[in-house]
């Protein structure tokens, strides 16, 4: 089963590019949180 992504442009879609301006699309899910994550701290900071 394929997941949804999302563009920079804001458009979601199935493919791995945009077809509405063609850049590369990202998961628009969240990834699983963790207590145990060892980078969360500096994945923070980052703005990420």
């Amino acid at each position: 089963m394929d997941k949804i992504k999302k563009c920079s442009c804001s458009l979601y879609t199935l493919k791995e590019t945009c077809p509405n301006c063609g850049s590369k699309t990202r998961s628009a899910h969240p990834m699983k949180f963790s207590p145990e994550d060892k980078y969360g701290k500096y994945r923070r900071m980052a703005g990420g």
